[in-house]
């Protein structure tokens, strides 16, 4: 059963992975009850254990998972989650989500989840422009995904351009928005 202060987030493989981890401690100060599945190239950027040491649960890494309590979390998690939030949303990541990929721990629960999903993009501009990631995004808000960002800023590549991903205060902003979220 959805619980409406469960928020799910999902990391992915970008170097905008550590502003996740502000997030997460933002959404637990706020009382929401978080929990976080990493793809394994966001665990190149930030460690599970910094996620786990913020929310006080396992990270969820793999769909073959089990909680200590006997939970097999990809399924607890998508049934208790109130929103999904995935950032960073990489190119890779937004056409796996497109394609219904379910090959590593947040694309299943991309799949499995029925409540609302907020991705938001981080990449640079060369790849934001394509057309290939243009059609995943449209795919994506076709099956309802809300896009948010990414923004116009400094990006990795040393230059400021489209692609950047939003602030974590404009994502919890976008959270506490959501039909049925506690704030």
């Amino acid at each position: 059963m959805t619980d409406d202060r469960h928020v799910l987030l999902g990391v992915g493989g970008g170097i905008a992975a550590y502003k996740i981890a502000a997030l997460a401690s933002r959404l637990v100060q706020r009382g929401h009850t978080v929990r976080v599945a990493m793809t394994p190239r966001a665990a190149e950027f930030i460690g599970p254990l910094t996620f786990a040491g913020l929310t006080g649960r396992p990270v969820i890494r793999s769909s073959t998972q089990v909680d200590p309590d006997g939970a097999v979390p990809h399924i607890a998690a998508a049934v208790a989650a109130a929103v999904y939030v995935i950032a960073p949303a990489t190119a890779d990541l937004l056409a796996k989500l497109a394609a219904g990929a379910a090959d590593d721990a947040v694309a299943l629960l991309a799949i499995t989840c029925r409540c609302p999903i907020l991705v938001c993009p981080a990449m640079n501009d060369a790849m934001w422009l394509s057309a290939a990631v243009q059609h995943n995004v449209a795919v994506l808000q076709a099956r309802g995904v809300q896009v948010l960002g990414p923004v116009v800023g400094h990006l990795a590549e040393g230059y400021d351009a489209i692609g950047r991903m939003v602030e974590p205060e404009q994502i919890l902003e976008a959270i506490e928005r959501q039909p049925g979220v506690c704030r």
